[in-house]
């Protein structure tokens, strides 16, 4: 397991990730919050060049690395300098935002680069694994898009940046915005950069409406409004089960030796999660999780209730 636990989160209550200070990808699920991680050096200790589960832009002559999320967002943003003053920045969201009277939240990924000072070089190392990191998926490599398949799940990755590069982990100069996109392997009907900005675009007005909706208290604002969103993200509003956290198998206090696997819904702790979100005014995940509880209810019929569920209700853990 890595030693700094300092992540980023971004998530649209079907998909969810977390990306270290560096901006690397280290744990992401799909294609629900539950789902083989496509990304899990998070459990790994190997940075060998053969290590595998991982997504990171690494920039020529790296010195220091700013990360932050964009105001009352999901949408994080993570800035690298080079030695020699070049900079680039880094946006990862998952697209959330109502459309057709829903929301819409698809099984996808997106990250943005652009240069922001200087002559800056990068290198894009994509290693995908599955199996939590067993196997290797099998690529097929397409004119503008990557295909992976691992087990029963096929993911595609589409960028406008050249294809060989990122195969060959080659250094490049980055001479202007590149955009990158993981997910179901469905083709992109349109430009994936007019794709992403317009993502960015309304989930970014998605989460600032929602933030805005909050009954806020008037000390700890931004803390609260933070707490808010990761706990939002926790959801998972197919189904409306809440997990107790988006990882697995990191202890819950240093040598407590409680790492379970925490991407499952207990029922009772879900209640203070729902609570919480309550008080602030966020009352649809309450709606959805007791839809949850509905079905978890009269599926088991006259059997008593258990202390955990898997998201989909189904009382078999495995």
């Amino acid at each position: 397991m890595i030693g700094n636990l300092e992540l980023g989160v971004i998530g649209n209550c079907q998909v969810s990730a977390l990306i270290d200070q560096r901006g690397r990808y280290v744990w992401a699920c799909l294609p629900r919050l539950d789902g083989d991680p496509v990304f899990c050096s998070l459990l790994q200790e190997s940075d060998s060049e053969t290590a595998r589960g991982f997504f990171v832009v690494e920039l020529e002559g790296f010195a220091s690395a700013r990360q932050h999320y964009w105001r009352n967002t999901a949408i994080l943003e993570t800035t690298l300098t080079a030695n020699d003053g070049a900079a680039i920045r880094v946006l990862d969201f998952c697209p959330r935002f109502r459309q057709f009277g829903r929301n819409f939240r698809p099984v996808s990924i997106i990250r943005i680069i652009e240069p922001i000072a200087g002559h800056a070089v990068i290198r894009v190392r994509l290693r995908p694994s599955g199996a939590y990191g067993a196997h290797i998926p099998k690529r097929h490599v397409g004119s503008n898009h990557l295909r992976y398949e691992a087990g029963d799940a096929t993911w595609r990755f589409s960028t406008d940046m050249s294809l060989n590069a990122v195969l060959e982990e080659r250094a490049v100069v980055l001479r202007g915005r590149v955009t990158f996109m993981l997910g179901a392997d469905d083709p992109v009907t349109e430009s994936l950069a007019s794709l992403a900005s317009r993502f960015l675009g309304e989930t970014r007005r998605y989460w600032s409406d929602w933030t805005r909706e909050l009954a806020i208290p008037f000390e700890w604002q931004a803390a609260v409004i933070r707490a808010a969103i990761t706990l939002k993200l926790c959801s998972f509003e197919d189904t409306g089960a809440v997990v107790a956290a988006l990882t697995t198998s990191i202890p819950e206090a240093k040598n407590s030796g409680r790492n379970w696997d925490y991407r499952y819904c207990w029922l009772r702790d879900s209640y203070f999660t729902i609570q919480a979100l309550n008080r602030l005014g966020a009352t649809r995940t309450m709606e959805g999780y007791l839809h949850y509880i509905t079905n978890v209810f009269t599926a088991a019929r006259d059997a008593p209730l258990q202390p955990v569920y898997g998201i989909s209700g189904e009382p078999q853990l495995t």
